[in-house]
């Protein structure tokens, strides 16, 4: 094989390694009520993040989801990112997720009448992103908060709600 075939191997292999990893990324698409049904184990915490791509501010605050998800890799927590762009932008995640090495789980909000999603997350949630719920059915614990928030005060709120 000359080097002009390698090169041109190479850059073929290159070209489809994102297509394959693409593929093999699985996003998804629940409603409210198949996402708050699944968090349902009596032994775990969950974090679930509400949050789109158009979202500055919900992008800005991504990487404490990362970190998140590797400060609890050993505890039963789970965290899941819940997408809620719009239907034409879905195929676009797996791609916008691999750019910002998103680790957490990430679902694709399918429901697309607010006003029936919204009050099933929480009752007060005036549907601004991003927003944050986190629950432990075993203790029926539950917190909402509309608006950024840390990996510091995320961990705060899990510590208190398992009574640490």
């Amino acid at each position: 094989m000359g080097m002009t075939s390698l090169v041109r191997s190479l850059a073929i292999a290159l070209l489809l390694l994102p297509a394959q990893q693409l593929a093999a990324q699985n996003i998804p698409a629940l409603s409210m009520k198949q996402i708050l049904s699944s968090a349902s184990s009596p032994d775990t915490t969950y974090i679930i993040n509400f949050w789109a791509t158009w979202c500055a501010p919900c992008v800005a605050e991504l990487p404490e989801f990362n970190a998140l998800q590797e400060h609890y890799a050993t505890k039963p927590v789970k965290v899941l990112l819940v997408s809620l762009d719009f239907k034409e932008n879905y195929p676009k995640l797996p791609l916008f997720l691999q750019r910002k090495r998103i680790t957490p789980q990430v679902i694709w909000l399918k429901d697309t009448n607010p006003n029936d999603f919204v009050p099933l997350a929480d009752k007060n949630w005036e549907g601004s992103i991003p927003a944050t719920l986190i629950l432990h059915p075993r203790t029926g614990n539950r917190r909402f908060i509309e608006g950024q928030i840390t990996e510091a005060q995320v961990a705060g709120i899990v510590a208190e709600m398992e009574g640490k």
